[in-house]
């Protein structure tokens, strides 16, 4: 196949009513947070994650942050996250003043390891978030069997995650309240934009209520206490309902496009492997992402300089947070600094086309071959 042009990692798909509500939203002047778009949106996504609430917000990120606010989360709290994520997830918890107390994946799925985080539990532990990384789901289980015993909430940074189920429960259910990242290369997108979803109605009032300035319901214009402008626009919402209207197709898609990847790499795991899917777990393939093996002599980032020249983009795994100069520990996390260090993701949109994968598996078989 002769490359004709790069063939993007992701890319937003945009092939239902999306048009036809943002027009409305411009014909009529309903541009801003207010407006029937962010409701019918909040409304579409709590059931699709079959939970009593959904709230909107301006990003991922903030999505995180304003349920570590309605908990009380302040200075001196800890709460336990993966080393192996996006920054995001750590940032959150010190926007509160808390610390961020690190846990290693496991070799299987990526995630946290559920068996390294009550070794990690102090008298200052809050919480847990867990991160569904990359589209699959977190063994949910014992995370919050641990939770129980300790009295901790648990939220589910579903940033990468819309769609993947855990055993019979769709993620975002599971916690006690969970997050979501609508930024563009994700399941679905708002171009930017977060939702939050909870089966808790009290905390989902307060969320609300922060997410909007802290201002009264009852009082217009009176703040009882500081709150933050985090909400999403009409015109955001009204991209995300054509998305979610549609999000059957975009997870049908990005799983065939994950099964022609299997079914090609498959064969060469000599020379690298893919994310698994466990037997209890429904990947959503957010990011289909490839692991070297020992045997492949060349760096990750000397093969994806390789990758780049015939046409294709990728980028590396998220970099462990342990390594990060705000968040670093003289300290080793094995399993995640090993993926971290040899993983990679490969181009991974709904409209990718079969002969496209057929010559980014060619690609990289024959340059992991070459330096093995």
């Amino acid at each position: 196949m002769e490359v004709l042009k790069k063939i993007p990692l992701a890319g937003p798909v945009l092939n239902g009513n999306e048009r036809k509500y943002v027009l409305d939203c411009i014909d009529t002047g309903w541009i801003s947070a207010n407006g029937k778009y962010v409701n019918e949106f909040e409304t579409e996504f709590a059931r699709f994650c079959n939970v009593e609430h959904a709230i909107s917000c301006a990003n991922g990120t903030v999505a995180l942050h304003l349920p570590l606010v309605a908990y009380g989360v302040g200075q001196d709290d800890e709460i336990i996250i993966p080393t192996f994520t996006y920054i995001a997830t750590a940032n959150a918890v010190k926007y509160c003043g808390a610390t961020p107390v690190l846990v290693d994946c496991e070799p299987e799925t990526w995630n946290i390891d559920p068996a390294k985080i009550e070794e990690k539990i102090t008298a200052k532990t809050k919480g847990i978030i867990v991160v569904h990384l990359y589209g699959h789901p977190v063994d949910m289980d014992p995370v919050m069997e641990v939770a129980r015993k300790y009295n901790l909430f648990v939220i589910e940074d579903a940033a990468e995650a819309h769609g993947a189920v855990y055993k019979d429960k769709v993620v975002g259910s599971i916690g006690h309240v969970a997050t979501f990242s609508f930024f563009g290369n994700k399941v679905i997108s708002t171009g930017e934009g977060g939702m939050i979803t909870t089966n808790d109605s009290e905390l989902a009032q307060k969320m609300r209520l922060l997410r909007g300035q802290g201002m009264s319901p009852e009082r217009r214009y009176w703040f009882d206490v500081v709150g933050y402008n985090y909400r999403m626009t009409n015109l955001q919402a009204a991209v995300g309902l054509g998305q979610i209207e549609n999000i059957g197709w975009h997870l049908e898609q990005r799983r065939r496009v994950a099964e022609v990847y299997i079914n090609k790499l498959g064969e060469y795991k000599e020379l690298f492997t893919l994310q698994p899917e466990m037997s209890w777990a429904k990947h959503t393939y957010w990011m289909v992402s490839v692991l070297l093996t020992d045997k492949v002599k060349i760096e990750r980032d000397q093969l994806m300089k390789l990758l780049e020249n015939d046409g294709i983009e990728t980028r590396p795994l998220f970099y462990p947070m342990h390594i990060m100069p705000p968040y670093f520990e003289d300290s080793s996390y094995p399993v995640s600094d090993k993926i971290s260090a040899r993983g990679f993701n490969i181009p991974t949109n709904a409209v990718l086309k079969d002969e496209e994968i057929d010559f980014i598996c060619e690609r990289l078989i024959y340059h992991c071959k070459n330096n093995a």
